[in-house]
This record gives C-alpha cells, structure tokens and sequence, in this order.
C-alpha cells in the first residue's frame, strides 16, 4: 500500500514538473515576444519621429513660398522643382519629379507637393510622404535643405551640416546620395558636414571621424590616426 502510495505521489510530481516546465518555457517564449515587439515599437516611434520631422520642413517651405511676392514665389517654385527633380532623377530614376503647386486659398497662396511618377505614359502623382516609403522623403528634404540655402535672397555662407540625410533610403542607392552630395560641394562651393551611422556614406567622404564608446572611454578614430577622449 505504501509503495503504491509512493508510486502516485511520483506520478504527480512527474506531471507538476512537466507543466511547470511546460509553463516555463510559454512564459520564456512570451516575454522574448514581448522584447521583440517593444523594440519594433521603438523604431517604428523613430521612424514616424523623422517622417513629422519631415513634414513640418515642407510646411515651412509653403509658408515661405506663401508669403513672398508672385514673381519672387515663381521663380522660387521653378528652382526648388528643378533642384529637387535632378536630386531625385541622380539617386533613383529619371521617371520621378517634384512638383509645387500653388493656389489661392482665402486670399492668401498656399503650396502644395508632389511627387510625380511617369512610366510608360501614365501620370502619377502622389504626396511626398506617400511616395516609395521614407527614402524619398529623406532625398526631397536633403534637396529642400540646399535649395532653400541657394535660393535665399540673404547670402548664407558656412558649410551644409546634415544628421542622417538619408537613413530611411536603402543600401541600393547610398553610392547615388554620396555622389549628389559631393556634386553639392563641387556646384556650391560648400563644405558638407555629416553624422551618419551608414557605412557607405562615412566611407565616401573625404574626412571621416568614427566615435566608438569602450570601457566609458569614447575612442575617436579617424582614416589617419587614433585619438582617446574622456567624455
């Protein structure tokens, strides 16, 4: 009777084991979901961070474009459309243009952009937000940033400083960005300096710094030398 007993009791604790187990590993699995979601928020958070970012560039430029004089605004229209045309046509295809639009509405001009796409005769024309992801957005603000320094009636000097031009365009078409902004520097006589995290883009440059953190030490090193910081 006893032995039965005992032969039970290690039954049951056979199965406690197997579904404590059984829960673990549900539990374990759960919580990596769980880590992987909250990381997936957290670039998705960042990601429509910079499309806000964006956007409100564009909203400037309209109120710009709103509040200068009819003859001034044109021929504004016409160099922003031409600069950011040939930026989007140098880094991915010749079927992409940026168009402005401006309309009286209450009395007062306000622009509207596009981004217009022409492939095999049919016209599409979308806003820049919902054109091909945020690779094209990223180009088109980087093309805004530079026409709005070269078409400024006031003489701006100094060089073009950029945070991440184009983190959201994909490997395919960094060589084309790396390339448009050394013609920037050429056309312009600007110096371009940039914090990237890309690869191609720091390798493309003339000059680079690359900052890694070790041991609560930032380690600065460049394409000559190693230099050791405390920060």
């Amino acid at each position: 009777m006893l032995k039965e007993s005992i032969l039970r009791y290690q039954t049951e604790l056979q199965d406690i084991r197997r579904k404590h187990d059984k829960i673990k590993n549900y539990y374990y699995k759960q919580k990596g979901r769980k880590e992987q979601l909250t990381e997936q928020r957290l670039k998705l958070e960042k990601t429509l961070q910079s499309c806000i970012d964006n956007i409100e560039l564009l909203e400037k430029v309209r109120i710009l474009l709103g509040r200068v004089s009819e003859f001034a605004r044109e021929q504004a229209r016409i160099q922003i459309e031409s600069l950011v045309t040939n930026c989007l046509q140098y880094i991915f295809d010749t079927n992409l243009e940026f168009g402005i639009e401006i309309n009286e509405v209450r009395g007062r001009p306000e622009a509207e952009f596009f981004v217009i796409s022409n492939f095999t005769g049919q016209v599409i024309k979308t806003k820049p937000q919902e054109a091909r992801g945020g690779g094209v957005i990223d180009i088109i603000s980087l093309a805004i940033r530079i026409a709005m320094l070269e078409c400024s009636d006031d003489e701006i000097k100094g060089p073009v400083i950029l945070d991440e031009p184009a983190k959201h365009v994909s490997d395919d078409y960094i060589v084309q960005v790396s390339e448009f902004l050394k013609q920037v520097t050429l056309m312009f006589k600007r110096q371009v300096i940039m914090v990237t995290h890309n690869k191609h883009l720091s390798e493309m440059a003339d000059k680079w710094y690359k900052v890694e953190m070790v041991d609560g030490v930032s380690i600065v090193k460049t394409d000559e030398a190693e230099i050791l910081k405390n920060y």
